[in-house]
């Protein structure tokens, strides 16, 4: 998936797997973690969400963005990424993304990464929902990120969010129209 998606690196923190808990050690092992490598931005996993893992893990991730920047927090010379944002794929509840980033020309290598991982998703036919509708896997993220295109008028889109306001510098350079 790393090769795919053309990544200089890829790092597994090997946080226990079903067991994740933001404890003192966990927050310090990430932010070690983030001084290294010293990410502008981050996306975590939304706020919420029915796997406990998914859920803390961004409380944990978050967490260690705001310590990795203090000077005395241990472990490094300090360091805070600029932006964290929330990957909202997959939420069956009503969280309207704070914006959304055109994936169409990225789309099949997308899921070529997520196919990568073969053990986790091959055969599957639901992906964290409460309801599945019986699709495959695939042809279930096709629909998610058509739909979130079609909020911008582009044919696949990623949707995010955050808790920021998000600034425009040009309202009439925005790229959807209201009527």
């Amino acid at each position: 998936s790393a090769a795919i998606l053309g990544l200089s690196e890829r790092v597994n923190a090997g946080l226990p797997d079903g067991h994740l808990a933001n404890t003192d050690a966990a927050r310090m092992h990430v932010v070690a973690h983030l001084r290294r490598l010293r990410p502008r931005t981050v996306i975590l996993q939304y706020t919420e969400g029915r796997h406990p893992d998914h859920r803390i893990g961004s409380e944990l991730a978050r967490d260690a963005c705001f310590l990795s920047g203090l000077q005395n927090y241990p472990g490094g010379e300090r360091f805070r990424p600029g932006k964290v944002c929330y990957a909202i794929s997959f939420r069956e509840d009503n969280v309207k993304p704070t914006f959304v980033v055109d994936i169409t020309e990225q789309f099949d290598r997308k899921i070529e990464a997520v196919m990568a991982f073969g053990s986790q998703f091959d055969g599957v036919t639901q992906a964290g929902e409460l309801h599945p509708t019986g699709q495959p896997l695939v042809e279930l993220i096709a629909t998610q990120n058509a739909h979130y295109g079609s909020l911008i008028r582009r044919r696949y889109a990623e949707p995010f969010w955050t808790p920021e306001t998000m600034a425009v510098d040009d309202v009439v350079t925005m790229g959807v129209g209201s009527l």
